[in-house]
């Protein structure tokens, strides 16, 4: 099995979440997206302490896949710098991991 990982954004709304969530696993590029939300972010933006509602999205995939998953969420991305961050997984079932597998590759055949 490969390097997995789970890659996690943040959206303005939960539309948004949706969207890019469908085309991730319509690209066959994740297994599963979870939504989370509304979650409360504070962060710095342009000099100053900034707060907001937003969605986190949380997609499972393999690590060589992460550049277009990437490409895809900055593609319907509405932010000028969206988070895209891709977490390792370092242990995981392996009936989970497998099923993972299958599912990302299986448009590639």
């Amino acid at each position: 099995m490969g390097e997995y990982v789970q890659v996690i954004t943040t959206t303005a709304s939960q539309e948004e979440a949706e969207r890019i969530a469908r085309a991730l696993l319509e690209k066959r590029l994740a297994a599963c997206v979870q939504i989370v939300g509304p979650i409360e972010s504070l962060y710095w933006w342009q000099g100053k302490i900034e707060q907001s509602q937003e969605w986190l999205c949380i997609a499972k995939s393999e690590h060589k896949l992460f550049a277009r998953i990437e490409e895809t969420i900055k593609a319907l991305h509405s932010y000028k710098v969206p988070e895209i961050l891709a977490v390792p997984v370092v242990a995981g079932s392996e009936s989970y991991l497998r099923w993972l597998s299958e599912q990302v590759q299986a448009e590639r055949g």
